[in-house]
C-alpha cells in the first residue's frame, strides 16, 4: 500500500528553550530545511513567549511554527490562559492540543481537547489532537478502544470539513521520553486504526496527517515513516538539536520517495 501524502515533522520543544539557545537552533532549522523536499514541511510548536521569536525568525521559510496548548476560552477572566485568536496573532500555523502530558498533569478530559480543538479551528490554527495509551492500557488490550474514543471525542464536536482540516498524532504514553518507542508495525496498525476511524467522518477526512510520537529518532525515523500510514512524526527531545531534528525531516522525504 502506497502513502501518496505528504509529510509533515513537527518538533514540539516542551517546555525548553531560551532566546539565545532558541535563535541558534531555529537559524539552523532553516538554514537544513532549504534542502528538503517540497513535499516534506517542518514545524516547530515552542513555548507561548517565543511565538514572536518564531514569527521573526522563521517567517518567510520553510518552517512553520505553533503553540503547544491553547484555552478552551475565547478571552476573559481566565488568569494564565493563552486564547487560540492570540497564538494566530502571531501568523501560527499549528496548536497542540490534548498532548498526554496535558491529560495527565492537568487533568484535561477529553471533552476539553476537543473545545480547544474547536478553539483553534475557529481562529484559524491546525490543531495538532493527540491521542495515546498507557503501557498498562495497552498490555491489557485496550489500545484501540482508549484512542478510539480519545478521538471520537474530537470528531464528535466538529462537522467533516472541520475534521479535515485537523492534524492527528498517536503518542503512546509508554513511549514519550522514555527511550522506548512503539515498532513500526505496532504504530502501523494504530495509525491505520486511526485511518480507519477518520474514513468513517467522511471522504474528505481519511487523508488527514496522522503522525507519530514517542521517542523518534535520527535511528528510527525512516521504519516508522515508510509504513503506510504514518505520515510524519511529532518530534520532543530530538527537535531541540538541529542535526537530529534536520535528520528526522530528511527520514520522512526518503519516506517519502519510498512510499511513492
Amino acid at each position: 500500500m502506497s502513502n501518496q501524502r505528504a509529510k509533515l515533522v513537527v518538533g514540539n520543544w516542551k517546555m525548553h528553550g531560551r532566546l539565545a539557545v532558541n535563535a541558534v537552533l531555529l537559524e539552523g532549522v532553516v538554514r537544513g530545511a532549504q534542502a528538503l523536499p517540497q513535499d516534506v514541511r517542518v514545524a516547530v510548536c515552542v513555548p507561548h513567549p517565543y511565538l514572536a521569536q518564531a514569527q521573526a525568525l522563521l517567517g518567510g521559510s520553510r518552517v512553520a511554527w505553533g503553540a503547544q496548548d491553547v484555552s478552551v476560552h475565547e478571552q476573559g477572566a481566565y488568569t494564565g490562559e493563552v486564547a487560540a485568536g492570540m497564538v494566530a496573532d502571531f501568523d501560527a500555523t499549528y496548536a497542540i492540543v490534548g498532548h498526554s502530558e496535558r491529560r495527565a498533569y492537568h487533568g484535561e478530559s477529553s471533552e476539553v481537547v476537543a473545545a480547544k480543538a474547536q478553539r483553534a479551528l475557529e481562529a484559524g490554527v491546525t490543531p495538532i489532537v493527540c491521542v495515546g495509551e498507557t503501557l498498562e492500557e495497552r498490555e491489557s488490550g485496550a489500545t484501540g478502544q482508549v484512542v478510539g474514543a480519545q478521538l471520537d471525542a474530537v470528531l464528535a464536536v466538529l462537522s467533516a470539513d472541520e475534521a479535515a482540516r485537523i492534524v492527528v498524532a498517536y503518542e503512546p504514553v509508554w513511549a514519550i521520553g522514555t527511550g522506548r518507542s512503539a515498532s513500526s508495525e505496532q504504530a502501523q496498525e494504530v495509525h491505520a486504526f486511526l485511518r480507519a476511524r477518520l474514513a468513517a467522518k467522511g471522504a474528505q477526512v481519511a487523508n488527514v496527517p496522522l503522525l507519530y510520537g514517542g521517542s523518534v529518532k535520527p535511528e528510527n525515523a525512516a521504519d516508522l515513516f515508510r509504513q503506510a500510514d504514518i505520515d510524519g512524526g511529532l518530534i520532543g527531545g530530538a527537535s531541540l538539536k538541529a542535526g537530529d531534528f534536520l535528520a528526522i525531516c530528511a527520514a520522512a522525504a526518503a519516506g517519502a520517495d519510498i512510499a511513492g
